[in-house]
This record gives C-alpha cells, structure tokens and sequence, in this order.
C-alpha cells in the first residue's frame, strides 16, 4: 500500500496549464470511477479548484506513471505539456501535504477557509463514487481534524484575506467610493457570495447578480439588497457595471471581447475594472488590450494581497507545529495497521485453541465427569495450550542469544520480575 499525491497549483503552473487540468463537477464522479477501475489504484479522490488539481490515491505499488498517463489521456493532453508542473508527494510527505492544503498553509492567501469546504466536497464526491476506502477516509478525517483545531488553536483565519477579499481591496484602489459603483457579479457559488458580501460590507452601491439559474441569482442577491438577471441578459446590462467580478464553472469564456467593447462605447470609455476568478477563464484573455479595461486574474490577485498578512504569518508557525504533531498520530495509526493481520491471526489461533478445548470439556461433562473435575481440566489445558508456543520461542530466542526477542517478549506480555511482589 503507497499513498501517492499528484498535483499542480498555482505556485508551480500558470492559468493557461492549470485551467486544461480542472475537472468541472458535473463529471468528476464518473472520472473518479474510471480512474479507480484501473489496476493498480485501490482508492482515489479529486481536488479540483481554481488554484490547483490534486490527485489523492492509495496504490498497490509506487508507480505514479498510471496516474499521470490517466490524466493525460482524460484530459487529451500530452504529458510533456503538464508533467513539467506536477508534483509528487508519498506516505509521510502527502500526509502533511493534505494538512497544510487543509490549512490554508498552502493557498495563495495564506490561511483562506475555502480550500477546507473544497476538500470536504472533494472527499464527499469520492465517497458518493464509491472510490474512498479505510485509508484515504481515514486520512481525510484526519486532516479535517487537524485544520480544525489549526483553526481552534492559532489566529489562522482572524484577518479578513481572501480572493474575494482582494478583488474588493482592489476595486477600493481603482474608486476612490464604491458606493458610486454598481458592480456586476458573475455566477452564484461560494466564491460570488464571499465577494458580494465583502462589496456590500463596503457600501457598494448596486449589485447585480448573473447566473444561469435565475432563481440562484435570485437568491443571492436578495441578501445584499441586490438586482438578479439571467446569464442570457448579461448584454443588456454589462455597459452599467463598473466593477465585474466572475467566477463559474463554465468550461468557454461568457465574455469576449466584442462584447466588452460595445460595453465601453456605451460606457463612453468611462474605466470598468474587471476581475476573473474562474479557471477556466470566463472572460477572454484578450479583453486586456481594450482601452479603459482593467482585467485581472487569480494569478495577479497575488500582487494585492500584502495587508493583514503578519497575523497569518505567525499563526502560520504555531499551525506548522501543529502539523508535525497530527501528522506522527496519523502515522502512528497507519504503522498500526501492519499489526492488525498478525492481531487477527493471533485471535483465530487462540479461539480455535479455545474451540477444541471446550469441545472436550463439553463431551468430558456428557460422559458424567464431575463439573469441577472438567473445568480444572479445561483451565489447565487451555492455558498449557496458550503458552506452549510463546515459552518454545523464548525459550529458543534464548538458546540463540536472541535478547532483543526476550525483551521483546517481556514487553508485549507485560511481564514483571520474578522477584517483585
């Protein structure tokens, strides 16, 4: 058994690279059963978000080239084009890979809540496919644990820090008063709502909220006070936004470049700051040559994220210690594992003992032998049955000069001096 984590993020690829390797949810199951089918692959689960992919498997045997090779042949890439960027981690390493991931330790905004939501979606989605089983569950459960009490224990999420955080502190920089601004927010998910939140927190002056569900648009908006319209009226209303923040799971940009620049002649060129948050892109990467468009990706969000950070930074230490302590029990625990054939042997050999032993106490009773008589019998019987072997192999340990066996021996069974009292 090997666990084994393949992966890039945002540190170790670019947009153009990570966007071609995200798996959209709607599929993610059925890929999941077809990555777990291949021989050789015991369990699997899928991270997918904007800022990385990870592959999290427990495999028969260290041979990371199956996954990699499933990756390319799922996502018609060649491998020479991502291998490049991947990463590999096993055992002890991927264990304190998925804590810190959980922590936040490892996102682009040290320390931001989403990635553990994200995770335990990844880990339900596994679970619902079927392709979760005894150790990456437990080893989701503890990592799950361990954020928690990173989260308990240290000042880890105190700042207000995250992508939709940074894309308002942006918008503050660009106007000097969002509550002259009317802003247009993409999509509907967690993401969307953090920012419209953050937007109206900030005095923000309209929303409008476009998703290709309405009645979702509906619903989020109403919380801040907002205006919903369906992705298809997205046209109408774009020339209105001052600020454009998107983030869906759509697979083919929703905004081109024409589209923006009829937006702006509307506008009468008055700037529009606009910021992607979605990988793949929804908004087209040429939109940045138009005059008076300010685009922005995840990847540039990085610039802007400089405020709030030393209290992260500190709790960061304190949550690394942390890590160290969850990752040994976990350890522990799978080390313990290895015992658990030997432990299961060990009982079937002593109930089969016990078995044949009590079947002739059982027929001794039937012939008339008196009660006492029979479990004097059975006492003595079973426990010269119990310790024969263990007393032949120590005794033999012994004879070999064997120490470690002996004291190995006086360990297991707990056993005092001969002496003592």
């Amino acid at each position: 058994m090997t666990l084994l984590t393949v992966g890039i993020n945002y540190n170790t690829a670019p947009i153009s690279i990570r966007e071609r390797l995200a798996f959209p949810a709607e599929i993610l199951t059925s890929c999941l059963q077809e990555l777990w089918q291949i021989q050789g692959i015991n369990e699997a689960a899928i991270l997918s978000t904007c800022n990385r992919t990870e592959f999290y498997c427990d495999l028969a045997s260290e041979n990371q080239q199956i996954l990699i090779d499933w990756i390319a042949d799922n996502r018609s890439v060649n491998p020479n084009e991502f291998s490049p960027y991947l990463y590999t981690h096993y055992d002890s390493q991927l264990i304190r890979h998925m804590f810190r991931v959980a922590c936040g330790l490892d996102s682009m905004i040290l320390g931001e809540p989403q990635i553990l939501g994200q995770m335990k979606t990844a880990y339900q989605t596994a679970c619902d496919a079927g392709t979760v089983g005894k150790h990456l569950g437990k080893l989701f459960q503890h990592t799950f644990s361990a954020a928690k009490k990173v989260r308990t224990d240290t000042a880890i999420g105190s700042s207000p820090v995250s992508v939709a955080f940074a894309a308002v502190r942006l918008a503050q920089q660009i106007f000097d008063d969002l509550s002259e601004q009317t802003a247009i927010l993409i999509g509907a998910g967690e993401t969307i709502e953090l920012t419209a939140r953050h937007l109206y927190q900030h005095q923000i002056g309209r929303i409008i909220i476009a998703n290709r569900t309405y009645d979702k648009a509906h619903s989020l908006a109403s919380q801040f006070n907002g205006y919903a319209i369906a992705l298809s009226e997205l046209p109408k209303h774009l020339a209105e936004a001052d600020i454009v923040v998107s983030s869906t799971a759509s697979q083919l940009p929703i905004l081109g470049k024409g589209l923006l620049e009829s937006a702006i002649k509307k506008r009468k060129h008055k700037p529009m700051f606009m910021v992607d948050l979605a990988v793949p892109r929804d908004i087209e990467p040429e939109v940045e040559q138009l005059q008076d468009v300010y685009l922005y990706t995840v990847d540039d969000l990085q610039n802007t994220v400089n405020e709030n950070m030393d209290n992260r930074r500190q709790a960061a230490e304190q949550a690394e210690e942390i890590i160290d302590t969850q990752v040994e029990y976990f350890l522990s625990w799978l080390r313990s594992q290895g015992a658990q054939t030997t432990i299961k042997d060990f009982r079937q050999q002593a109930e089969q003992t016990r078995e044949e032993i009590l079947k002739k106490a059982q027929a001794m009773l039937a012939n008339g032998t008196p009660a006492e008589q029979v479990l004097n019998h059975l006492a003595h019987t079973l426990t010269n049955k119990l310790i024969h072997t263990p007393s032949a192999q120590i005794r033999q340990a012994g004879a070999n000069e064997r120490h470690d066996l002996v004291a190995a021996a006086r360990e297991i069974f707990k056993l005092k001096n001969s002496n003592e009292s």
